[in-house]
């Protein structure tokens, strides 16, 4: 399995319009980040981990050729306004694209997307088609067809909703949180590879600040953990070296292979 940060950074994106400080002016790459989301290739499947506002361009950039699935961790815009640019993939691939998410996803793709649910021919134009799934709250796993490996539902807390993170195999994605509760730590086990939330320094609300993430990976024990979602508070020269060791920061194009 191959995973593929498309993008690491937080809603804003990184440079923030308007802000002039000195990591949003850096000209080192890995400060430059567009919104979070990853590619998963697995089974030679190509797996989507949310629409980010940026992800015509990280497609582009990537190269991704197919999308076989989306897997969506929860309808805040950051993770869901590219949508739209999956109906190049429906007319490549003359199909519909399977999606998953919980039910708040579901409620709002709806409610903001009615066009990519509904199987009348649009007038002019083509639009997105998904073919969307709900996982519900009892779910403890679900199968996409073509992989092996079973797909583990991993809900976390993001302020007062439920988020998804998903496992695969021995990797985990979890975004967008500030508490994993414990019966979902208990499907976290023996990971390889965790990519986790970590927004900035300073306490934040809704999501891990660098010290909950590294206590969190700390006792998770993974054997890698990158950090992802990272606002401009978080200069990759400076923090990178004070990260323990298995800690990294995710940056955008970086390429993970999980055995």
């Amino acid at each position: 399995m191959v995973v593929k940060v498309l993008g690491s950074g937080t809603s804003t994106g990184v440079p923030v319009l308007l802000c002039s400080c000195e990591v949003c002016l850096s000209k080192h790459p890995r400060n430059k980040r567009l919104r979070a989301s990853i590619w998963i290739q697995v089974d030679e499947k190509s797996l989507l981990i949310d629409t980010s506002t940026d992800f015509r361009q990280q497609a582009l950039r990537a190269k991704i050729d197919r999308i076989d699935a989306v897997l969506f961790t929860h309808p805040h815009a950051d993770h869901i306004q590219g949508m739209d640019d999956l109906r190049c993939y429906n007319f490549s691939q003359k199909s519909k694209i399977p999606a998953y998410g919980n039910t708040w996803t579901s409620e709002e793709l709806h409610k903001k997307f009615p066009y990519a649910f509904d199987d009348r021919v649009p007038e002019g134009g083509g639009l997105p088609r998904l073919a969307f799934e709900r996982i519900d709250s009892n779910l403890t796993s679900f199968q996409i067809p073509g992989i092996r490996e079973k797909i583990v539902p991993l809900r976390v807390k993001h302020g007062s909703q439920e988020t998804l993170g998903y496992r695969i195999g021995s990797f985990a994605y979890v975004t967008d949180c500030h508490e994993i509760p414990d019966d979902t730590l208990a499907r976290m086990q023996d990971l390889s590879v965790l990519i986790l939330d970590c927004v900035r320094i300073t306490p934040h609300k809704t999501h891990f600040n660098l010290e909950q993430a590294i206590e969190m990976s700390s006792r998770l024990k993974a054997k890698k953990t990158y950090l992802t979602h990272l606002g401009h508070e978080l200069d990759y020269t400076t923090w990178e070296k004070k990260l323990p060791k298995g800690v990294r920061f995710a940056y955008d194009g970086l390429s993970i292979s999980v055995t």
